[in-house]
């Protein structure tokens, strides 16, 4: 097993010197994930669910939380994935963070992001930062799940549309759909959202969505 693992493209060099090139935080949590379900969790263990991607795109990742009602509070934090192994080393750090110290509130864990978890994982391969950005999307769906479940419809955050340029009104989904269309570089998005033309400071975080999205419809 060890020697197919490290005979994957995603864990060796590219100029086959190493057969690991990670770091030993996501070694520990690859070959070790935390939290991790082999199956669907039992409808009584949680009180929400989110779920992102698909078998086809080649990566999906579903995860399981039971919130404290009284505190909003993640207490348990359950995953699976049929990713590679930088997504399942980042959603198994991602279980550890959202439930360590008493579990985050949905307040705090909606704020976590990709850069988070890459820092506690001592950092992944640009070309895997899409991973870490799966678990954080998968994240905030099965908050909104639990807000849905609740009956606490104004507190949902309708992911399609979160704002990326406010300058110019173009969201992710703007972006999703410029890359589904063909648009596989900063300047091909550019010209068709106008994204970043007037508010470059936000170029950076164009750029990571469109390798994400690149990687999840065309590897």
């Amino acid at each position: 097993m060890k020697n197919t693992i490290a005979n994957m493209a995603d864990v060796v060099s590219n100029d086959k010197t190493q057969s690991w090139f990670y770091s030993d935080i996501v070694r520990e949590h690859f070959f070790h994930p935390k939290n991790f379900l082999e199956t669907d969790a039992p409808e009584v263990e949680f009180n929400a669910m989110g779920k992102v991607g698909s078998p086809a795109c080649g990566d999906e990742l579903r995860v399981w939380m039971m919130v404290d009602p009284a505190t909003e509070k993640i207490k348990k934090f359950w995953w699976r994935t049929f990713g590679c192994g930088s997504a399942i080393a980042s959603t198994s750090i991602a279980s550890v963070i959202v439930t360590e110290n008493d579990g985050m509130t949905l307040e705090n864990a909606r704020k976590l992001k990709p850069q988070d978890i890459m820092e506690r994982l001592g950092g992944l391969p640009p070309r895997k930062f899409h991973c870490s950005v799966l678990c954080d999307k998968a994240l905030r769906d099965a908050i909104n799940d639990y807000y849905r479940r609740s009956d606490q419809f104004d507190k949902i955050v309708n992911e399609a549309y979160r704002l990326i340029d406010p300058v110019a009104k173009v969201t992710d989904h703007d972006i999703e759909e410029a890359v589904l269309e063909g648009a596989q570089t900063l300047e091909a998005v550019q010209t068709k959202t106008k994204v970043g033309i007037g508010n470059p400071g936000i170029l950076p975080a164009v750029e990571e969505l469109i390798r994400f999205y690149r990687e999840k419809y065309f590897g």
